[in-house]
């Protein structure tokens, strides 16, 4: 089932690519504020058990195979190293290390990650287990805990933080394997900075869909919903949240999609 998932990701770009361009985003509309605990919780459903890491498609980008960080920076200063550990074939978070990003830089993507969360579960909510993924280090797909951990719904995990709760809660247990697997647009603006197309983002996790084509109304923040940056570049990192937990990650690779979505 999981190699099946990992073909029909590498075959995704055709059908994303014809999905409408969203030039105007429309503000998020829902009766609850930003990181409201009344918000219902998203529906568990219980997805197929953890399996091998997928192995990367052919023309993908490996970020990190499980050896060392030589492919990533510490997030504050491109000249100094990530400073995570790197063990058994994953990384680990190391508390007050810093976030790091990868030394190379994307726009349009498909992107492949797994994570962990620490075992014994610690802490409640938002502290449980937190890190995150972030898109052009500027949109942040939450990693959290997420397994009877009930939390606001716009920030459990995967969440596009702030904005919109994942369709349904699919996550494994801690000490167990995920699976992020993440279709991302960038924004588009015109020579004048005007919004030409806004950023999308898919996410399957663990299997399951969970974000479906969202339209993002600009970049992901705590407790607030700041406008797109017309001077943002095309192409910027990918980052990973220091948050203090240990989580840990492994099989991150990336796939360009270029001008699909143009």
């Amino acid at each position: 089932m999981r190699r099946t998932l990992a073909l029909a990701l590498t075959l995704a770009p055709a059908f994303v690519a014809s999905a409408q361009c969203p030039t105007h985003p429309q503000p998020i509309v829902t009766a609850f504020p930003i990181h409201s605990m009344d918000r219902p919780q998203p529906r568990v459903v219980t997805p197929a058990p953890a399996g091998a890491p997928v192995p990367a498609p052919s023309d993908a980008i490996v970020l990190f195979d499980g050896k060392d960080l030589s492919g990533w920076r510490n997030a504050d200063s491109a000249d100094k190293p990530a400073g995570w550990r790197v063990k058994d074939g994953y990384m680990e978070v190391v508390a007050k290390s810093g976030d790091i990003r990868t030394a190379r830089a994307f726009g349009d993507i498909q992107l492949h990650v797994e994570w962990m969360a620490p075992t014994p579960a610690e802490g409640e909510g938002q502290e449980r287990g937190n890190s995150g993924v972030y898109l052009q280090s500027t949109y942040e797909v939450q990693v959290l805990d997420s397994y009877d951990n009930p939390t606001y719904a716009d920030g459990a995990a995967a969440s596009l933080f702030g904005q919109y709760p994942p369709l349904v809660n699919a996550s494994r247990p801690p000490g167990q394997w995920q699976t992020y697997d993440i279709i991302f647009h960038r924004a588009r603006f015109d020579h004048d900075g005007t919004l030409m197309c806004a950023a999308r983002v898919t996410v399957v996790q663990n299997g399951v869909l969970v974000q479906n084509d969202a339209v993002l109304t600009g970049p992901t923040a705590y407790k607030r919903r700041p406008p797109y940056d017309p001077k943002m570049p095309d192409a910027m990192p990918l980052l990973l949240q220091d948050h203090g937990h240990p989580v840990r990650f492994r099989d991150i690779w990336v796939r360009e999609l270029g001008d699909a979505a143009e």
